[in-house]
């Protein structure tokens, strides 16, 4: 329902809300998969819920991984501590992939499983967060992307997922994939929504040095900008839909330029080096001895020790923590890690130039949301290939939203627009813009609580 935060805000509850959301986010959960944890003791406030990776104090936070079990923040992430400070209520803690490391939200225990079919997978790695929010009516969920975590899931399950430019949102409390590539956002049932909640979220925050206070701007721009080349492995369903999206656009006013851009081939092996090798460094300080599983056999060598710790691990993490240390190691560093964060300025300085008098628009994703099944049986690298559109914004630091525009054989599709850096507000002025000339509800409702 468009707007329905301020709506929620307007409406008197009626004796017992909070008790009946419960139980019914209990009914579902049991169903679908989606929290990791329930807050039973909610009150009052506009319900929100928060990614695994994010911490909650008192709250265990995994970040879906068997190392960190157990261990529980004494303090807020910034962003939660913002919202429960102006009048929203925590509700529990989202599934993810673990530390983030996923495309289909199936690199953790009991998957998160899709509202509009639960033998289809929810999108990852904020998997849980956007199946949360397309369940529950009155709601926003504070997610976090690194390489397309927040658009990806936002679109296979319907519902709104915004990545602001990287350093509007503080990282302090986040459990980091990678420092130079998370983005805290949002996810929520609408633009407007969305909006409400990132005004509070957003600004500097003197426990992150990276977060910055700068004018954020909503610059609208009637040029609709298509690459190529992101184009090329669309699924046919998808793009036939896509192209009825772009004449609607046209329809009402917007130009449509197609541009070549060779080098963003490029993005996805640039994007899996450096997030690896950011990943691998902070994966060491898991080392059981201070966080999550702790190994108290002390008698061990070092490496014992540490092995110990460290089986406790997913496959996926295993894969990244060795090929991250691989492409920084001081033999091949030049050739790997230095290349891509050259090529990544690169990239970022074509982006700019091509959308500096318009927006990037495509698809969210190639594919429709696969059943889980299939995406388990798909290679590492076929995984990994399905992030070719979500991951050069991401590589950017550009803001980007994904938004519902359409269904294919009952599972709704998503559209990516990507905007300049600071330039975020006119993401959210351009889906508000679609939603209202369409008359675009969330209408179609997967039992909503």
């Amino acid at each position: 329902m468009i707007g329905g935060i301020e709506e929620f805000v307007d409406k008197e509850k009626p004796e017992g809300y909070y008790e009946r959301l419960i139980a019914e986010l209990e009914k579902v959960n049991s169903k679908l998969h989606i929290f990791s944890s329930i807050n039973r003791q909610i009150s009052s406030g506009i319900p929100f819920s928060v990614k695994d990776n994010i911490c909650v104090s008192g709250v265990e936070s995994t970040a879906s991984s068997a190392v960190l079990e157990g261990y529980v923040p004494p303090f807020d992430a910034t962003p939660v501590e913002r919202l429960k400070s102006n009048g929203f209520g925590f509700v529990g803690k989202t599934k993810m992939d673990e530390f983030g490391f996923g495309t289909f939200g199936i690199n953790c225990k009991d998957h998160p499983r899709n509202p509009f079919g639960d033998s289809y997978v929810t999108g990852g790695s904020s998997a849980g967060a956007a199946a949360a929010v397309s369940v529950m009516k009155y709601h926003i969920a504070v997610a976090e992307s690194t390489g397309g975590s927040i658009s990806c899931p936002a679109a296979f399950c319907g519902v709104v997922g915004f990545t602001p430019t990287y350093g509007l949102v503080s990282r302090y409390g986040l459990i980091d994939y990678a420092n130079s590539l998370d983005k805290i956002g949002i996810i929520g049932r609408s633009s407007r929504d969305v909006r409400y909640a990132f005004d509070i979220i957003k600004g500097s925050d003197s426990y992150d040095t990276t977060c910055v206070d700068h004018q954020i701007n909503g610059e609208n721009r009637k040029k609709l900008i298509i690459i190529d080349q992101l184009m090329a492995n669309v699924d046919q369903d998808i793009l036939s839909s896509f192209d009825k999206f772009i004449s609607k656009m046209q329809n009402l006013g917007y130009s449509v330029e197609h541009r070549s851009l060779p080098l963003i081939d490029k993005a996805l092996a640039a994007y899996y080096i450096i997030s690896m090798a950011e990943a691998s460094t902070n994966l060491a300080k898991y080392t059981g001895f201070k966080y999550g599983i702790r190994v108290n056999d002390f008698s061990k060598g070092y490496n014992e020790f540490f092995t110990e710790a460290r089986r406790n691990f997913g496959p996926e993490a295993k894969r990244r923590i060795i090929l991250g240390t691989f492409v920084r190691s001081a033999s091949v560093k030049s050739r790997y890690y230095e290349k891509a964060m050259r090529f990544r300025h690169m990239l970022i300085d074509a982006l700019n130039s091509i959308i500096k008098d318009g927006f990037l628009i495509s698809p969210t994703m190639p594919i429709k949301a696969p059943a889980i099944k299939e995406a388990e049986e798909l290679s590492p690298l076929k995984s990994y290939s399905m992030d070719s559109i979500t991951v050069p914004p991401n590589l950017a630091g550009l803001p980007h939203v994904s938004f519902p525009y359409d269904y294919i054989n009952g599972f709704p599709v998503g559209v990516q627009l990507v905007t300049s850096h600071f330039n975020d507000y006119a993401l959210l002025d351009f889906v508000q813009g679609w939603e209202e000339e369409f008359n675009y509800r969330f209408n179609y409702d997967v039992g909503a609580i």
